[in-house]
């Protein structure tokens, strides 16, 4: 089956506007997650979905010119400007990630969609319950409910977001890629503030130039080494992303990060 990754990317910001053309080392943040969303396992292609409109032809230009492939959809729904993207690519199955998460495991990706092979599991993720570092998110489900949830979502809220209407349909199985907690779940690995950004970069530079293939084991023993780098970003934590008690039903063995323990 077809398995594309939808990788959602947009200019507007309000905390950072322009956030995911900025720079870490050589490439974008919009390069580093659209590179690193092609060495996913069992992937056959990435594509960029961004909003209609000149404001995003930045975008657009930008991720062209890194070598994806775009569509452009609605800028507010953008449950519908996925559905356009699966359409274009003819996809079957699906990979959600967004643009402003350059830390983005291919592995942990890989291991999120060998949960959809399983026995009556319609949605796969790795964040029901969330607890591994945040910008490792992801999830996949078949194009087919992607397309039903277009056509039956209608609360605001799940066409802005794209997979409320799936983790919330009761009819679907759900299976979720336990991350290892113990405190790793609140390093912060995602873009929406100036000072993530630095901390990216941070990270970046204290790695060395083999960052940009580094694994989430990798970076994360990293930032345990050097305590002095999630501090740059740590006022930023999400709390209500940790509160969030919402699980799946399927829970795999927590995955561990070997490398940083």
């Amino acid at each position: 089956m077809s398995t594309t990754v939808i990788v959602q990317a947009r200019w507007g910001s309000s905390r950072l506007p322009g956030k995911i053309l900025k720079r870490i080392g050589r490439k974008s943040v919009l390069s580093w997650c659209l590179d690193r969303c092609a060495q996913i396992p069992g992937v056959d292609n990435v594509i960029c979905a961004v909003p209609e409109g000149s404001a995003d032809g930045i975008i657009a230009y930008a991720a062209l010119e890194a070598g994806y492939p775009v569509s452009r959809g609605s800028q507010s729904d953008v449950l519908a400007r996925y559905a356009r993207a699966a359409r274009e690519a003819r996809a079957e199955i699906v990979m959600r990630v967004t643009s402003d998460c350059p830390f983005i495991d291919p592995n942990i990706c890989g291991q999120v969609l060998s949960l959809l092979q399983g026995p009556d599991v319609d949605y796969a993720c790795n964040n029901m319950p969330p607890r591994f570092p945040h910008g490792l998110d992801c999830d996949a489900f078949a194009a087919s409910l992607l397309f039903e949830a277009e056509r039956a979502a209608s609360d605001p809220y799940e066409r802005e977001h794209v997979t409320p209407w799936l983790r919330r349909h009761k009819r679907l199985s759900k299976a979720c890629l336990r991350g290892p907690g113990g405190g790793l779940e609140r390093l912060r690995w995602t873009l929406d503030y100036a000072a993530d950004l630095d901390f990216l970069q941070a990270c970046a530079n204290a790695y060395g130039p083999e960052v940009e293939t580094a694994s989430a084991a990798e970076l994360a023993a990293l930032c345990l080494r050097r305590p002095d780098l999630p501090a740059i970003n740590a006022a930023h934590i999400d709390e209500a992303r940790l509160e969030d008690v919402t699980r799946a039903p399927l829970q795999t063995a927590p995955v561990s990060l070997a490398d940083a323990a």
